[in-house]
């Protein structure tokens, strides 16, 4: 997929956040303001997946060895720390708002929203294909399928306050909003600081991956264990690996077979092993308690 369709994207959703913020104030309508939040996130998301296309294009340097890949976690953390913050602002505002009199026009809602619905809805359609191959797009794609539902409860909130003249909905709406919106940042987040953290994969067992090379036929024991994330799609590793068997001519086919369990089991497909001799004499159990010594 082209950068143009997410640069399009991006000023669709710019353009809608505006109209909604500038609807909200004049409407008084509070889940108005905060639809409009949450597709400044989407904004920000646009950004951060135009940027990291751009990054990823970059070869590596004498300063950035790995490369640029982690300037779009850094990106995201920033972008959805800010959409927390203002989250919790809303569902502040919420609570003053449902325990005050106020007025709101439930038709500049709904026309509103309804705007909104059109171009969340056309902006997924316009995402959908690059979604299949690039999680970055894939992102953004899915927050704008979540705006159309989150666009389509703020009509619905319009359209009861039209006919029932229950402005409390609004308020409502705008909590319902807000928890969403932290219910979608707030893990993301969590990822960003483990990746930064240089955590491990979630989806790996540390324990399990150990005994996998500790199982590779000539390994004695491996130590000095390191395995984290480069960014969101690649792992990485590095370990000493004691070897038994004293032929030298062996030892390249044990590495192979490591990086070979590690590839195919684990899906870590960058790895540093340093393999080392077998002493009998100078290899000790580890202390209790510690596993990997």
């Amino acid at each position: 997929m082209s950068d143009k369709r997410l640069v399009f994207s991006l000023m669709l959703n710019l353009l809608l956040t505006i109209i909604e913020v500038v609807a909200g104030v004049f409407s008084g309508s509070l889940a108005l303001i905060a639809d409009g939040v949450h597709n400044f996130g989407d904004c920000g998301s646009f950004v951060i997946a135009l940027i990291a296309r751009k990054i990823g294009r970059l070869p590596s340097d004498t300063r950035r060895t790995f490369g640029y890949r982690r300037a779009e976690i850094i990106g995201a953390l920033i972008n959805l720390t800010i959409l927390a913050i203002t989250s919790l602002y809303l569902l502040c505002e919420a609570a003053v708002q449902l325990m005050s009199e106020h007025t709101v026009n439930g038709r500049t809602m709904v026309v509103t929203a309804g705007l909104a619905l059109f171009v969340n809805t056309a902006t997924a359609a316009l995402l959908h294909a690059g979604s299949r191959g690039n999680m970055n797009v894939r992102a953004a794609y899915l927050h704008n399928l979540a705006d159309s539902l989150s666009s389509l409860g703020v009509v619905l909130a319009g359209v009861a306050i039209l006919w029932f003249g229950t402005a409390w909905i609004d308020a409502a709406m705008t909590i319902l909003v807000s928890l969403y919106v932290l219910w979608q940042s707030v893990p993301d987040m969590r990822r960003a600081i483990h990746i930064l953290m240089e955590g491990a994969p979630a989806d790996i067992d540390t324990e399990e991956l150990l005994a996998a090379m500790q199982g590779v036929n000539g390994v004695a024991e491996v130590h000095h264990l390191h395995l984290w994330e480069l960014d969101e799609h690649e792992r990485a590793l590095e370990a000493h690996v004691v070897v038994k068997d004293p032929d030298l001519g062996r030892w390249p086919a044990i590495k192979l077979e490591i990086k070979s369990q590690l590839g195919s089991r684990f899906h870590v497909h960058h790895s540093t092993l340093e393999l080392e001799g077998w002493d009998e004499e100078a290899c000790q159990p580890c202390p209790p308690g510690e596993r990997h010594c």
